[in-house]
């Protein structure tokens, strides 16, 4: 038995039947073939599945797919609203920033921390080491010891501020 759900993924209007046990990630990833959310834990504990649900990040993993009927979904792959939207095929400027200061190493819990940053810079756009400490603190990473990822949001929102500032004058 499906069930039907019409919802926004990545800006575009989805009309589809899904199984009423199916989780967010697994209809991303399965039924849209949106491979950019990946499946960690299951169990919230990752965050290697965020993805933005009506604007506030969720672990997919633990939200019936169900559940984003009449909603809007943005996953990794989809445009950035913000100081600086990514054509098709090219960075933002969060990911740009990722790289640059090597704020990603295996790059598992990448899609889901750079969600959680874009979020957190959307609502704070200067956030303290604290506030952006608390915003990631639902995403693990093995890799980094998040001092990178640190500096890369910190080096987004001074790049951010200094280019307001250039637009302000």
């Amino acid at each position: 038995m499906s069930v039907p759900i019409s919802t926004i993924v990545n800006g575009q209007s989805i009309d589809l039947a899904v199984d009423p046990r199916s989780t967010l990630v697994d209809l991303l990833r399965e039924q849209l073939g949106l491979t950019g959310t990946h499946v960690g834990c299951r169990t919230a504990s990752c965050g290697a599945c965020t993805v933005v649900l009506d604007g506030n990040t969720v672990k997919s993993c633990c939200v019936l797919a169900a559940e984003a009927d009449g909603r809007s979904v943005q996953t990794i792959e989809g445009h950035v609203d913000g100081e600086r939207r990514a054509r098709p095929g090219e960075l933002d400027d969060v990911q740009e920033a990722f790289v640059q200061v090597q704020g990603m190493q295996c790059g598992f819990c990448t899609p889901g921390m750079v969600l959680s940053v874009r979020a957190l810079l959307a609502a704070n756009p200067d956030p303290t080491d604290q506030e952006a400490k608390a915003a990631i603190a639902g995403n693990l990473c093995r890799c980094t010891g998040y001092v990178n990822i640190l500096r890369a949001i910190r080096r987004v929102a001074d790049e951010r501020a200094h280019a307001k500032e250039s637009t302000d004058v």
